[in-house]
């Protein structure tokens, strides 16, 4: 067993959706979470710009005892995961779990017709990481869309309105019009906007979100490894931490951790 906490972190609140799916698989396991929203957002920079915020965010992470990194930011995936393996995993033993390949196996797996939409922000999809690792199977048909603006209305907790459906539309239905029945939500802000995603995309398209996926594939490479922290402990105490101003990051991570998490401890680096 080990006792040191999960590493997590993301452009901003993003991830805090990772995070929840990390609590619900791993009870007992103890998150230090960092949101870098003193930079976000990652998706309209410069991959090169976004692997130097991130291996700073992981070095601290590491330096400070985590025994698994999840990079939970499919931007900061495509910009740096080589990198952070060879970095960490292979150097010093610390797992890295990202968010790209298991959302991308969970949509292979749920697709009938073999036609796959992807959105992301514009550096995802661009980089063309979600593109490529689908299209390894013979017969899928990728359809991509970089969405930013869904990112600005997630950081502002708007999940509905007349002004969200009408972005989502422009967004969506080029990929609806290519007869998609599955969508992965490349970005881990993503599913706090699932509502207005699957109204506009309708019951036939199946959402596949990053964050469910992630954290089954922390619970297995903990499992693997047995990293698993002693369930005969008292109830982890977590830390959530913003790079940045953290009034809004605060208050949505109330919104999407429940108000009644324990040993919430938001701290501001």
């Amino acid at each position: 067993m080990n006792n040191a906490p999960i590493g997590i972190f993301d452009s901003g609140v993003g991830g805090l959706t990772v995070a929840r799916s990390v609590l619900d698989v791993l009870p007992h396991e103890q998150i230090l979470y960092v949101g870098d929203t003193a930079h976000t957002p990652y998706g309209d920079k410069p991959l090169a710009q976004v692997r130097t915020y991130a291996l700073q965010i992981m070095d601290d992470l590491v330096d400070s005892g985590v025994k698994m990194i999840v990079i939970a930011c499919n931007t900061a995936s495509s910009a740096v995961l080589h990198d952070a393996r060879e970095r960490y995993t292979d150097s010093r033993g610390i797992p890295v779990v990202e968010v790209v390949v298991p959302a991308a196996h969970a949509a292979l797996r749920a697709t009938t017709n073999h036609r796959i939409g992807v959105i992301g922000t514009v550096a995802t999809v661009t980089s063309g990481v979600y593109q490529d690792t689908l299209s390894v199977v013979p017969g899928v048909e990728v359809y991509a869309n970089a969405c930013p603006r869904f990112v600005e209305f997630a950081e502002a907790g708007i999940t509905t309105g007349d002004d969200l459906l009408a972005v989502a539309r422009s967004y969506l239905e080029p990929l609806i019009a290519h007869d998609i029945d599955t969508l992965v939500l490349g970005c881990t802000h993503y599913p706090l906007l699932a509502g207005a995603i699957s109204y506009v995309c309708g019951d036939g398209v199946t959402l596949v979100s990053s964050s469910s996926t992630t954290a089954r594939r922390a619970y297995a490479e903990l499992a693997r490894a047995d990293l698993m922290r002693d369930p005969r402990l008292d109830p982890p105490v977590h830390r959530f931490t913003a790079t940045g101003p953290a009034d809004r990051f605060l208050a949505l991570a109330h919104r999407i951790l429940g108000p009644n998490v324990e040993g919430l401890d938001p701290v501001t680096t």
